[in-house]
């Protein structure tokens, strides 16, 4: 069941996405070549607890995870697509970094992704995030009243596919708003015209993620969660929270230059 939000609802999501985008700013501010993992981790933690948010991914335990999640962070390295767990990998030249962070403040959930590089970047890590990002934009600005799923999804999947990247058939966004996880689901990829009509007060996920080699296929690593490509092509992961409101979309976990 798709459940509408109220415009005060709407604002409270915006406060526990802020603190998100915080995180993720945060985040991003400390990685460099060296810092590991962990220490990302930490960073993101310390933003929540200053604002007194709990994490949705810590202990999260969905029905294919082998174990609760152990980190507020999604911390997902070149080949690894989404879910990778922080652990103590140091940073290295050139690397392809992709940030999953959530928070629940006052009983409401934010969540969005940012990909980036750190380092020398490589040629065709900038075109893969900057594609990840236009799909989102796409995406973004498909979320409108009167619009449908189909409509978001098949901006998203026109971007990427035009780029030549692959697509993960079973995983996309989501409805948010007491939970991280809601009704509806938000494929990458679909038809116009297609499925859930959009009204004010749907709050969605929007979350490209995009396989580098082309193709559609990946694996779940030996820990249970971390998803990589079976070619061993980088990815890139995106996400921003968005109410559809009568006067637009309007992006709830907003960064300043991000």
């Amino acid at each position: 069941m798709v459940e509408l939000k109220t415009d005060t609802s709407i604002d409270a999501m915006y406060e526990a996405g802020q603190v998100v985008a915080r995180a993720l700013t945060a985040v991003r501010q400390t990685a460099d070549v060296g810092v590991s993992l962990l220490e990302l981790d930490a960073v993101a933690h310390e933003v929540l607890r200053e604002a007194g948010a709990a994490s949705p991914f810590l202990g999260y335990r969905p029905s294919f995870a082998p174990t609760p999640f152990p980190a507020v962070i999604c911390a997902s390295v070149n080949d690894a697509i989404v879910h990778g767990i922080p652990d103590g990998y140091r940073l290295r030249d050139g690397d392809l970094v992709s940030i999953d962070c959530g928070a629940i403040l006052e009983g409401w959930a934010g969540d969005s992704a940012v990909s980036f590089t750190v380092g020398t970047p490589r040629a065709a890590d900038v075109t893969l995030i900057e594609s990840a990002e236009r799909a989102l934009a796409a995406g973004i600005d498909a979320a409108v009243v009167g619009n449908r799923i189909g409509d978001i999804a098949h901006a998203i999947g026109s971007v990427c596919r035009t780029a030549g990247y692959g697509i993960m058939e079973d995983f996309g966004g989501h409805g948010i708003g007491r939970h991280m996880h809601e009704d509806p689901g938000v494929p990458n990829e679909g038809r116009p015209g297609r499925g859930l009509p959009l009204r004010h007060g749907m709050v969605i996920a929007i979350e490209p993620m995009l396989i580098g080699g082309g193709r559609d296929d990946y694996h779940c690593a030996p820990d249970g969660w971390t998803l990589r490509t079976n070619d061993g092509s980088r990815a890139a992961h995106v996400e921003h929270t968005v109410a559809i409101t009568e006067t637009g979309p309007r992006v709830l976990t907003s960064r300043d230059g991000l």
